[in-house]
């Protein structure tokens, strides 16, 4: 019997170990890994050069509390703020807990409560997040929801303009929705979106918890469409696997969390800094971005060559390495016959794969998971639906 709740459908492969862009099972069986524990390992399993950072931190302090000044957290604050173009940060664990300050902080900055959102979100499983993601799923048996919180479907300007009137104090978006299937804003509406909310002095919060530390291409997706939020979010990637989640904003809100209006016991702990720094120092590099394009444009393209006779295939999409595959029927089943075949890839809704490799996947790799795939979609293609 487990003493775990049983809060996760947990898979058939107990990991043993993992490097790069594998895992090995304790039966000995070996998994090319999609997933990079969902998108969080960004630089593949146990990375030397974060593995070295990690360990000459714990030879010096593990935690002390943020009643001291650290040195290497104010070394990942400016590494982060200066990628994401923003002048603040505050560290916390996950990204939950980035999207609850960050809502926080924009209810306090605009003395305004109410905030928009849009259908199919995600934002995390606590209550304020969980209020704010967009999918019914993740809210049913928890009673009402907080009422501050408004859903509109995405990519609607229409629907957007209908909301954002004087009374709203943010807008949260994500630039590609991952949980909600890997669908990409469109140029058009982000910028109308963040022409909307100066008109109305609402902020722009844009969650980039998956789509984060080079993920896209770029150290931000938001960077992608040149937009200018007050606010965004970062999780995941930022520590490949060492729990770290972070808030970043503009300076003009830095007077709205002063001493004893927010806080954390283990946000900023040295390890996870230490992590975060290594993990960024690598990231942000312009040549390291530039493969990670350049290994996205073949992803996508091997893809829809491979995939496009197949009639189970609706869609191939993403943007970086953040790519879903749209089928014609639910990914549940063929998601463990993947794995059966040594492929380790993650569902985004009923019926769309989602790969999120690590980003220093080689182009060897990616083929070989593109057979894979390629070979296990063929036999669905031409039955009937």
């Amino acid at each position: 019997m487990s003493h775990l709740f049983p809060t996760y459908s947990k898979w058939e492969i107990e990991p043993a170990s993992a490097k790069g862009s594998y895992m090995f099972s304790t039966e000995g069986k070996k998994y090319l890994d999609l997933t990079a524990g969902i998108g969080v390992c960004n630089l593949g399993h146990c990375h030397d050069e974060v593995k070295a950072a990690v360990e000459a931190q714990l030879d010096k302090f593990w935690h002390v509390s943020n009643l001291f000044p650290v040195a290497i957290q104010e070394k990942a604050a400016s590494a982060l703020a200066t990628a994401s173009g923003m002048e603040a940060v505050f560290f916390a664990n996950s990204g939950a807990e980035a999207n609850e300050g960050a809502i926080k902080l924009a209810r306090k900055a605009t003395g305004k409560t109410k905030i928009i959102t849009f259908e199919q979100s995600f934002h995390g499983r606590t209550f304020a997040a969980m209020s704010a993601t967009g999918q019914d799923k993740i809210k049913q048996g928890f009673g009402p929801m907080l009422e501050t919180f408004v859903n509109v479907p995405f990519n609607d300007l229409e629907a957007l303009k209908a909301e954002l009137t004087e009374d709203v104090a943010a807008v949260m978006l994500e630039v590609v929705q991952g949980e909600g299937g890997i669908h990409v804003a469109n140029v058009e509406f982000l910028k109308e979106t963040e022409a909307l909310c100066k008109s109305v002095g609402a902020l722009l919060i844009i969650d980039e918890i998956q789509t984060g530390i080079g993920r896209t291409g770029k150290p931000f997706a938001f960077q992608h469409f040149s937009l200018n939020p007050d606010i965004i979010t970062s999780a995941k990637g930022l520590a490949n696997g060492i729990p770290v989640g972070a808030i970043a904003a503009k300076k003009e809100l830095v007077e709205f969390f002063g001493p004893g209006s927010h806080g954390t016991t283990f946000g900023g702990n040295p390890l996870a800094m230490a992590a975060a720094c290594k993990t960024m120092e690598i990231i942000f590099e312009e040549s390291f971005l530039d493969e990670v394009g350049k290994k996205s444009e073949f992803l996508i393209s091997l893809l829809q060559e491979k995939l496009k006779a197949n009639t189970a295939v609706k869609e191939v999409r993403g943007l970086g390495l953040i790519i879903g595959i749209e089928l014609e029927l639910p990914v549940a089943n063929i998601l463990a016959e993947l794995r059966e075949a040594g492929l380790i890839v993650l569902n985004a809704g009923e019926k769309v794969i989602r790969l999120l490799p690590s980003l220093n996947i080689t182009t060897d790799e990616l083929k070989e998971a593109v057979t894979i795939i390629e070979n296990k979609l063929n036999i669905y293609s031409n039955i009937a639906i």
